[in-house]
């Protein structure tokens, strides 16, 4: 019997403390392409991978490299549409008429006549503003040709109820960077930025499948 109570405390604290979810290789760090293979020993002190140019700014510009990203992001869009469609048509056929008299068929004039009316109303509206403020340190991954540096990284934070997390990535000019080796976000260029979580907190907002079945264009009413 102890062992059965044991047993199943082991379960519920596995279940209340589960493992954190792993990182995305596609962000980790990388390091500079000089320090990923040993370089053989010379027995000069000069080492490419920390070399220094003794008239540089200090700003990044290697692979491995270390770039603040101050993320100033701020997006409002707003858009209203008005449609109005009216449509009536008339037709009238009046009843022959054959050597002065009408035609009819038992007592009733051979005349006829149809109308019909359409109308259509519509309105919407869109109203959307976000903002994203703070800073994330990210690695340079690669240097292109053009001197043009490709930037990756995340950065976790664990609250009471889960976790958050920021992504970014993008293109950044060397002549954007600070001397204090710091770029703001409006400056990337195919800049991707992902805020989310895990959670009770981050699962409290998410709707369920039914919830999303029903305002999905699969429900036909």
């Amino acid at each position: 019997m102890r062992t059965l109570v044991v047993a199943a405390a082991v379960i519920l604290t596995g279940c209340v403390n589960k493992a954190p979810k792993p990182d995305n290789p596609y962000y980790a760090p990388i390091q500079p392409a000089q320090m990923q293979h040993p370089q053989p020993v010379t027995g000069s002190i000069y080492h490419a991978a920390t070399s220094m140019d003794l008239y540089s700014d200090g700003r990044a510009h290697r692979v491995g490299d270390i770039i603040t990203v101050v993320l100033t992001e701020r997006t409002q869009s707003s858009k209203t549409a008005s449609t109005t469609v009216d449509k009536s048509n008339d037709m009238s056929i009046g009843a022959p008429n054959v050597l002065g008299r009408d035609l009819s068929v038992f007592g009733n004039p051979l005349s006829a006549s149809m109308s019909s009316n359409s109308a259509f109303d519509g309105e919407g509206s869109s109203d959307m503003s976000n903002s994203l403020n703070g800073n994330i340190t990210v690695t340079v991954h690669q240097v292109l040709p053009n001197g043009t540096l490709l930037v990756r990284g995340e950065k976790w934070l664990t609250l009471n109820q889960g976790d958050e997390y920021i992504r970014i990535s993008g293109l950044v000019r060397k002549q954007d960077v600070g001397p204090d080796n710091t770029v703001e976000s409006t400056r990337l260029a195919d800049a991707r930025i992902t805020y989310s979580g895990t959670g009770a907190t981050h699962d409290s907002n998410v709707m369920g499948w039914l919830t999303r079945f029903f305002i999905s264009p699969l429900w036909p009413f």
